[in-house]
């Protein structure tokens, strides 16, 4: 069972296609996808779009580009957690100074807002970080002695952020940008990285995965991502869908 742990099934670019999009993540074995809330004023949209399906799951949260004009407190996340068990993640929330769409302190705040909410409840974290490794580590680093569960999406960072993040116990995705060219330093920091602290995603409808660069990019596409860590890791595909499956079923709780 393949598992696309990141995706935005919600946002337009699906919306005249999402069922034929859906067909064709099953027809290459993609049993679940989770859908990733990005504003808290589109939550209501997302948890629709969970509920209408059995393979779709979703979280609950504000993507740091956001936060100059969406905000919430965790004690909203976390009702919002116990009002729906489609909702399984907090965020995706984090850091981002390579756009900085949002100030400095506001991505801060926000932050730390969904931590506080993903400890209170007990689920997973699932983060964004570009261009600020160190302000991210030292920020999940306070939180090391709450058991917070922590998954790294996208990861395309160091091989010393990667070292860091593995001491905190998180999880770390890989994206589509595995198969790029020209990420030879990021195949080799993946390499690193245990398979059992490894997941999959799509990040769709975005960094569709060579062959499907340049194009809008669909859960379906994973399979591709998948052939390349089988690659990377020197292991049977069959042991990396397993592994990574194993792995989101763990973080998440997922029996």
């Amino acid at each position: 069972m393949l598992i696309d742990s990141h995706c935005h099934l919600d946002f337009p670019d699906f919306v005249e296609d999402r069922d034929d999009v859906i067909r064709r993540a099953r027809e290459v074995g993609v049993r679940l996808m989770l859908t990733i809330s990005t504003k808290i004023t589109e939550a209501d949209k997302i948890i629709s779009l969970a509920e209408a399906y059995d393979d779709i799951v979703c979280s609950i949260g504000i993507h740091p580009h956001e936060t100059s004009t969406d905000s919430i407190n965790s004690n909203e996340i976390v009702n919002s957690l116990n009002s729906n068990n489609k909702i399984i993640g907090v965020g995706e929330t984090g850091l981002d100074f390579y756009y900085n769409n949002s100030e400095k302190d506001k991505q801060i705040s926000s932050f730390v807002e969904h931590i506080e909410a993903a400890i209170k409840s007990n689920v997973p974290l699932i983060v964004h970080s570009r261009n600020a490794e160190e302000e991210t580590f030292d920020i999940l680093n306070q939180y090391k002695n709450e058991k917070l569960k922590i998954l790294m999406h996208c990861f395309t960072g160091s091989k010393e952020f990667a070292k860091k993040l593995l001491d905190l116990n998180c999880y770390i995705s890989v994206s589509g940008i595995i198969t790029f060219k020209n990420s030879t330093e990021l195949v080799e920091t993946v390499s690193s990285i245990p398979i059992d602290k490894l997941l999959v995603e799509t990040d769709s409808p975005y960094l569709s995965p060579m062959p499907h660069r340049g194009k809008s990019n669909e859960p379906s596409y994973i399979i591709h991502t998948v052939n390349k860590l089988s690659e990377i890791k020197n292991l049977p595909k069959e042991t990396v869908i397993s592994s990574t499956t194993e792995n989101f079923n763990k973080i998440f709780n997922i029996n």
